[in-house]
């Protein structure tokens, strides 16, 4: 009977520490980190691919961007829409043959003032090779795809 009633008493309390627990998750929950951790704004400003940091950090429709500086951390929130990558960040090429592929960070191009990154360097020769047929393709299979969940080529 003391077993039984000890039994209890634990489930007991760990019904209540998990209903604890995912209260103050709600409050302290961690968001997806886009990009890779890598500073969209940047880019733009500085032709490169840089890793952002913790100290300079926003979050938008749920993902948590990291910046260099606190400058390009500005520019995002003046103008998020501007920064961020076609495609969710995922693989241009990608989205091109309908797949939804995960993009290497540091395999990017801009094209007309727009972000696209790549899974690799290999297929970003592939993505240049036919830049506004790929393109075209893209954003066709983009609605069909930015739901699904990513997979290899």
């Amino acid at each position: 009977m003391d077993r039984k009633i000890k039994s209890i008493g634990t489930m007991v309390v760990l019904g209540i520490l998990l209903v604890a627990s995912n209260a103050l998750a709600g409050e302290y929950a961690f968001s997806t980190v886009g990009v890779g951790g890598y500073d969209v704004v940047a880019y733009h400003t500085q032709n490169k691919a840089l890793r952002g940091t913790g100290f300079h950090a926003a979050r938008y429709e749920g993902v948590t961007y990291l910046f260099a500086s606190k400058a390009n951390h500005d520019k995002f929130l003046a103008n998020a829409g501007r920064y961020l990558p076609e495609f969710g960040g995922y693989c241009a090429f990608g989205a091109s043959v309908g797949k939804k592929i995960y993009a290497d960070p540091t395999v990017w191009k801009l094209v007309d003032g727009k972000l696209y990154l790549n899974v690799d360097s290999k297929i970003q020769k592939k993505f240049e090779g036919d830049l506004r047929g790929n393109l075209d393709k893209a954003y066709a299979n983009w609605p069909k795809l930015k739901g699904n969940t990513p997979v290899g080529l």
